[in-house]
């Protein structure tokens, strides 16, 4: 099982993330269990940019996790993502692996769990929609434990209707 982070700040950013999460379990290797609402988000890092629309789903997947990261980077690439100009910057469809099961990774191509998710309201706030028990496997607390400890300095966040 795993549970990933969605998000576009161009184009149509909305049909965007549903074209990502439609685009994983159409071959039928990834299966949909859960998808968050969708919000509207306050860039971090870099933040001379849109606002992101983000979300997260939990799937079930034959893929281990490195095939499923060469999954999403297919997704991304096939939506029209190009390398990226500007790190943190503006992107058509963005899809990280937050978790895959409770596993600990750390390899140049991928860090699990996501190395920064723990300081963003943007993926910890979908992740508590989806299951505000899951407990981050390195820092031995749960995403809505991680949520309600961060500071709300600078992360904007509003649900979409």
């Amino acid at each position: 099982m795993a549970f990933i982070g969605v998000g576009s700040n161009l184009g149509r950013q909305q049909d965007n993330c549903l074209m990502g999460i439609a685009a994983l379990t159409s071959d039928g290797r990834s299966r949909l269990l859960n998808q968050s609402r969708m919000y509207r988000t306050e860039p971090v890092d870099y933040l001379d940019q849109d606002w992101f629309v983000n979300c997260a789903v939990q799937i079930e997947t034959r893929l281990d996790a490195f095939e499923l990261l060469t999954e999403l980077q297919a997704i991304q690439r096939k939506a029209g993502r190009i390398q990226d100009a500007i790190r943190f910057g503006p992107r058509i469809l963005d899809m990280d692996i937050l978790f895959f099961d409770a596993a600990v990774i750390d390899h140049p191509h991928l860090m699990l769990p996501h190395p920064r998710m723990h300081l963003r309201r943007f993926v910890l706030k979908p992740l508590c929609d989806i299951d505000p028990d899951v407990r981050h496997p390195i820092l031995d607390q749960t995403v809505q434990q991680l949520l309600n400890n961060l500071e709300d300095a600078g992360q904007g966040i509003v649900e979409l209707s």
